[in-house]
C-alpha cells in the first residue's frame, strides 16, 4: 500500500513538474498566448500588437477638422463555426485517449469534453465580440465629436454589413454604441438605425472574395503550397509534443490541436489547457504559419488576393469626394459617415490596396507587381502579424479632413485644403504612397494611393458567378 501511495505521489509530482515546466516556458519574457493567435486573437489583444507596429502620433493641426469617416471592419469575436465545433467534438476522444495513455498527460486529459459539446450551431458573435464592437462605437464618438452633432438620418450616418449573421450582429452592436443615449427606447435611452446588405451572392463592395471565380481558382491553386510549408512545422511540434508528454500524436493531429487552443482562448479566456501543451517558441511558430497562410491566400502573397477589392476602395473613394463636393457647395446635407462591417476576407484585401503592413523593400516590390516573399519565420521579426492585420474587430478607418488656409482671408476652397488619415485599429498610420506624411493631402491619397489601383476591373479579374456552395468567412 505504502508503495502505490509513493508511485502514485511521484506520478503526481512528474505531472506537476511537466505541467510547471510547460507553463514557465509559454508564460516567459511576458509572453501572452492572447497576442499570438493570428487572425483569431480577440480585439484587445489585437489592438496592443497593432501599436507596437505603429507607434507613431495622430496629432492633427488646430485649423484641421474632421468632415468625413469611413470605417472597414471585421465583426466580433465569435464562436467557432458549426463545421469546428463538429471537428473539435471528434477531437475529444483523441485526447482523452492521450490522457489515459501517458502518465505524462496533463489530468484534464482523461476526461475532456468539448466545451461546445452538443451544439449544432455556431458562428455567431460572442457577448465578448458584441462588447468589442459596441465600445469601439463609443471611442470613435468621442474621439470625433464635430462628425456626430447632427440627428440621426441613415443618409448622414450610412452602416452597411454583409449578410452573414455575425457582420450585421456586429453593426447593431456598434450602432447601440455609436447612438446610446440619442433615443427614446428603453432605460437605455436607445434609437432604432438602420443596417443595410448586398445580396449574399452578388455583394462586390463586402464579398467580392465570394463572386470572383478568379480568385477562387488562385486560392485553389495556392493551397498545396501553403500545406507543404506548413507540415514541416506540424512534423516537428509533433516529435516536441510526444517527447514531452510520452502520447501518440500525429502532424495531423497539431493544427487541431492549435486549432483548439485558439478558440479556448480567444472565445473562453481559457489558456491552461490546450496552450499550455505548447512551449513559448512553438506558439510563436504555430502563430506565423498561420500568418503565412493569411498572407498567401488572402493578402500580398498573389495580387489578384487585393485588387479583387477595388470596388469598396472605389466605393470609400466616392464618399470621400462626395464630402468635399458638398463642403465645397456649402450647406449642402451629406453623409458624414459610413461604417461596414464584414469579414476579414474583406479586411485584408482592403488594407492590402492602402500599402499597410509593407517592408520598405515590399513597396517597390508592389509598385512594380512583383511577388512578395512569405513573412520571415520566427525569431526574425516581421511587419505582417495576424494579430495586429485583422484580429477580430480589426478595422481600418480614413478620416477626411478640411483644414483651414493659413491666412484665413476666406479664399475658394481647393482640394489641397482637404486631407486624409488612416486608422488601423485605432492607431494613426502611415501610407507608402503619402511619402510618410500621416496626414496626407487627399489629391496625393487619390494620385498615389487609389488611382493606381483603379486601372484594374472587378469584372476583368474575376468572372462574375452566382455561387450556391457557403463558405466560412473569418
Amino acid at each position: 500500500m505504502g508503495r502505490l501511495l509513493a508511485v502514485s505521489a511521484h506520478r503526481v509530482v512528474v505531472l506537476a513538474i511537466v505541467v510547471i515546466v510547460a507553463a514557465l516556458s509559454a508564460a516567459s519574457d511576458n509572453f501572452h498566448v492572447h497576442e499570438h493567435l493570428s487572425t483569431a486573437t480577440r480585439y484587445g489583444h489585437g489592438k496592443m500588437s497593432t501599436g507596437r507596429l505603429f507607434n507613431g502620433t495622430d496629432e492633427i493641426p488646430p485649423k484641421c477638422s474632421p468632415i468625413h469617416i469611413n470605417l472597414v471592419a471585421r465583426h466580433g469575436t465569435r464562436a467557432p463555426t458549426k463545421k469546428r465545433i463538429k471537428q473539435i467534438d471528434n477531437f475529444a476522444e483523441r485526447i482523452r485517449e492521450w490522457g489515459n495513455s501517458s502518465q505524462h498527460a496533463p489530468m484534464w486529459m482523461k476526461e475532456w469534453k468539448s466545451p461546445w459539446h452538443g451544439r449544432t450551431m455556431g458562428g455567431e458573435v460572442l457577448q465578448k465580440g458584441e462588447e468589442e464592437m459596441f465600445e469601439l462605437a463609443q471611442r470613435i464618438r468621442s474621439r470625433y465629436p464635430d462628425i456626430f452633432k447632427d440627428e440621426y438620418h441613415p443618409g448622414i450616418y450610412t452602416m452597411s454589413a454583409t449578410q452573414v449573421p455575425r457582420s450585421a450582429a456586429s453593426a447593431v452592436a456598434f450602432g447601440m454604441g455609436l447612438f446610446a443615449g440619442e433615443g427614446s427606447l428603453g432605460p437605455g435611452r436607445h434609437r432604432a438605425f438602420s443596417v443595410i446588405s448586398d445580396s449574399r451572392t452578388h455583394d462586390t463592395h463586402l464579398r467580392f472574395y465570394e463572386s470572383c471565380s478568379a480568385y477562387q481558382k488562385s486560392k485553389i491553386e495556392a493551397m498545396p503550397q501553403v500545406a507543404e510549408l506548413q507540415e514541416d512545422l506540424y512534423v516537428q511540434v509533433a516529435l516536441s509534443l510526444q517527447e514531452r508528454f510520452k502520447f501518440n500524436i500525429t502532424k495531423e493531429d497539431v493544427p487541431v490541436l492549435w486549432f483548439l487552443c485558439k478558440q479556448e482562448a480567444a472565445a473562453l479566456d481559457i489558456v491552461d489547457q490546450s496552450c499550455i501543451l505548447f512551449t513559448k517558441e512553438e506558439v510563436e511558430m504555430l502563430e506565423w504559419a498561420d500568418d503565412l497562410e493569411v498572407h498567401k491566400l488572402k493578402g500580398y502573397g498573389k495580387s489578384i488576393n487585393y485588387r479583387i477589392g477595388v470596388p469598396l476602395l472605389t466605393n470609400v473613394y466616392e464618399s470621400m469626394e462626395r464630402a468635399i463636393a458638398a463642403r465645397k457647395a456649402g450647406g449642402v446635407t451629406a453623409e458624414k459617415a459610413h461604417f461596414r462591417f464584414a469579414h476579414a476576407e474583406t479586411v485584408i484585401p482592403f488594407i492590402c490596396l492602402l500599402g499597410l503592413f509593407l517592408d520598405e523593400e515590399d513597396v517597390q516590390k508592389i509598385m512594380i507587381e512583383a511577388a512578395l516573399d512569405p513573412p520571415p519565420a520566427p525569431p526574425k521579426n516581421r511587419v505582417w502579424k495576424g494579430s495586429a492585420v485583422a484580429p477580430y474587430g480589426a478595422n481600418t478607418m480614413i478620416v477626411l479632413y478640411q483644414c483651414s488656409s493659413t491666412n484665413e482671408d476666406g479664399k475658394q476652397l481647393q482640394d489641397s485644403d482637404f486631407y486624409v488619415q488612416v486608422l488601423h485599429n485605432e492607431r494613426a498610420v502611415t501610407l507608402p504612397g503619402c511619402n510618410g506624411i500621416q496626414l496626407c493631402p487627399f489629391e496625393v491619397f487619390k494620385e498615389q494611393v487609389v488611382l493606381p489601383h483603379m486601372k484594374y476591373q472587378y469584372e476583368s479579374l474575376c468572372e462574375l458567378r452566382n455561387l450556391g456552395e457557403k463558405h466560412d468567412e473569418l
